[in-house]
This record gives C-alpha cells, sequence and structure tokens, in this order.
C-alpha cells in the first residue's frame, strides 16, 4: 500500500507540476497567411488546430488569414483538401504577438482506374458481343458516297449555289458574245420556205447561164 501511495503522490505533484508550466506559458497572438508553396497563391479555408491546447479550432478566411490566442511552444496543425499537413510550433517572442507566413504543398492522390461496363454479366456481354454489327471503315464508306450512284441521286436533289449559276451565267454571255455570226438559234434550214425558194432560184439561174453559153 506505502508503494502505491507513493506512485499516487508522485503523479499528482508531477501533474501539478506540468499543469504549473502550463499555465506560466506566455500568451501570444498567432496570425498569418497561407500560400501555395509552389505557386504562392493564397490557399483560403484551411483547418487550423491547436494541437497543444484542447485541439482549439479555427478556420482560415478566404484570403487565408487566420488569427487566435496561443502560448508559446504551442504546436499547431494546418490541414485542407488537396494540402499536405503542415506543423508550425510557435516560438518564444519578445511581444505579445506572433506573426507566421504558412507554405503549404499541394498533394495529388491518384485513384486507382475504374472501367464501367453496361453489361451485368458475362452472358449479356457474350449476347451483345454475338448479336454486333461490326461497322463499315472509313474507306469503305468513302467509296460508297462516291460512287456514281450517289453522286447522280445528290445531284438530283441539290439545288446550284450563288456560285454555280453566277459561273454557268458568265459562260453562257462569253458564248453569245464569241459567236454573234453563228446560227445560235439552230434552226433548220430545211424547214424554210424561204431557203427553200432561195435554192430554186439559184437552181433556176444556173440552168439558164448554161443554156446562154450553148
Amino acid at each position: 500500500m506505502g508503494t502505491i501511495r507513493n506512485i499516487l503522490v508522485f503523479l499528482f505533484t508531477i501533474g501539478m507540476v506540468v499543469s504549473s508550466l502550463a499555465q506560466q506559458k506566455k500568451l501570444v497572438q498567432f496570425s498569418g497567411v497561407i500560400h501555395n508553396a509552389d505557386t504562392n497563391v493564397i490557399v483560403p479555408y484551411v483547418t487550423v488546430t491547436n494541437l497543444s491546447f484542447e485541439n482549439y479550432t479555427v478556420t482560415a478566411n478566404h484570403q487565408g488569414y487566420f488569427s487566435f490566442v496561443a502560448h508559446e511552444g504551442d504546436t499547431v496543425l494546418f490541414t485542407s483538401v488537396g494540402y499536405r499537413s503542415t506543423r508550425v510550433v510557435i516560438p518564444r517572442v519578445r511581444e505579445d504577438k506572433y506573426t507566421a507566413m504558412v507554405d503549404m504543398t499541394a498533394e495529388i492522390k491518384e485513384l486507382p482506374m475504374v472501367t464501367p461496363y453496361p453489361w451485368a454479366s458475362i452472358d449479356e456481354f457474350n449476347m451483345a458481343f454475338m448479336s454486333l454489327e461490326i461497322a463499315d471503315d472509313d474507306i469503305v464508306v468513302a467509296k460508297r458516297n462516291l460512287s456514281p450512284e450517289s453522286l447522280a441521286a445528290l445531284a438530283a436533289v441539290t439545288p446550284r449555289s450563288a456560285e454555280e449559276i453566277q459561273s454557268f451565267s458568265a459562260t453562257q454571255n462569253h458564248i453569245s458574245l464569241s459567236n454573234q455570226a453563228v446560227n445560235q438559234r439552230m434552226a433548220n434550214p430545211l424547214l424554210s420556205p424561204f431557203a427553200w425558194g432561195n435554192l430554186i432560184r439559184q437552181i433556176t439561174e444556173g440552168t439558164k447561164s448554161r443554156q446562154r453559153g450553148r
């Protein structure tokens, strides 16, 4: 019993000493701004936890600024999603405030690849695979689209564009100006009474000239 009592007294004494030392720690106003260590960009809404004082927690604002009362020697933990945790120990300072620039390193976590499939079982996959219709490749599709039948069908339903109409009109005007002395209406002289009359007249005059020559 005496040994147990001595141990309890010793532990109680140690606790009182630690509590006394804790109470004697100097209070300081701990403030600072949190940045990205690589890009120097502000990290907003970081969770700041004082591990040495009952896990007291505050949150930095949208500009990465924080400020709260702590003790010299306290360990402060900074955590944020996408960044590695950072710890800062408040040192001894002459004044009653301490300001720090806290840098946090971005942490990239790669998750294992997940490939979703639309089939619930191997049997459904086998059925879908067996009924699969393989599409033609690009070369076959191009040949089919450029076949004479396809081009003729497209030409029958595709109207002329403005450029085509203008080009056709210019070509016709050029032909008309170049062939003004040609029978542009393509009239058949065998169907013209004037042509027949002219032919008969020429034959008659030719006969008379031959008779006079005798």
